[in-house]
């Protein structure tokens, strides 16, 4: 049990063994003024009887206050899961977003690649045509020199 409540059972449990205490007394009656009329009552029924009012009027209104919280936590709790939930659906539509993104840069980034690879080869193709053509006329060249060296030799 909290403080505040053991406290309050306390003095509940004194005003208890005081009325019992002192039950002949409150049982007296005296002359009460009303402020319109003079009445004969027990004064300490009276008193009794308004402590007992206002301790039920006050745990009336604890259970009303604590209705009204687990109604609001209630209500709090739902709202925070539909807020948990929305998201939790946004993030997933992020990732499916990201995803799409990246499969399309990435089939970009495959063309690209492809049309890099395709003018390379295209370039080493030409090399070789180039290279083929420079060794055939260096060949010829070769050859032309040695039919002239021949040539000199022979005549």
């Amino acid at each position: 049990m909290k403080l505040r409540s053991m406290l309050l059972l306390l003095v509940l449990v004194a005003v208890g063994g005081f009325t019992t205490l002192n039950w002949t007394t409150i049982l007296t009656p005296t002359a009460l003024n009303l402020g319109v009329a003079d009445v004969q009552a027990p004064l300490g029924l009276v008193m009794l009887g308004i402590v007992i009012f206002l301790v039920a009027f006050f745990l009336i209104y604890v259970l009303y206050l604590q209705t009204t919280v687990m109604f609001d936590a209630r209500a709090n709790a739902k709202e925070l899961q539909t807020n948990r939930k929305l998201a939790d659906e946004a993030e997933a539509s992020r990732f499916t977003e990201l995803r799409h993104y990246l499969e399309a840069e990435l089939t970009k980034l495959a063309e690209s690649d492809k049309a890099v690879q395709t003018a390379v080869v295209a370039r080493v193709e030409q090399l070789e045509k180039n290279l083929a053509l420079a060794v055939e006329q260096s060949g010829n060249s070769v050859a032309a020199a040695v039919a002239e060296m021949d040539d000199r030799l022979k005549g």
